[in-house]
């Protein structure tokens, strides 16, 4: 599952990031490692972006971001 699949609400933990490169390192230094846990706050009307909250504050990440981290 990604987390683009998660649904408001839902509290999960990250387990891979499958971006290449400068997208996976932007990724990455937004807070968004390994074991680390996200709550999905909201979703914008028409999906893009999606509000999670991460390490104590609010992010909004776009679907197709989204799409490259698998949770657990």
């Amino acid at each position: 599952m990604t987390l683009r699949d998660a649904k408001i609400g839902d509290t999960v933990t990250v387990k891979k990031l499958t971006g290449e490169g400068a997208v996976k390192r932007r990724i990455m230094d937004m807070g968004l490692t390994k074991g680390t846990s996200v709550t999905i706050r909201k979703v914008a009307p028409l999906g893009d972006p999606i509000e999670v909250t991460v390490r104590g504050y609010e992010l909004s990440i776009r679907k197709a971001d989204a799409e490259m981290i698998e949770v657990l």
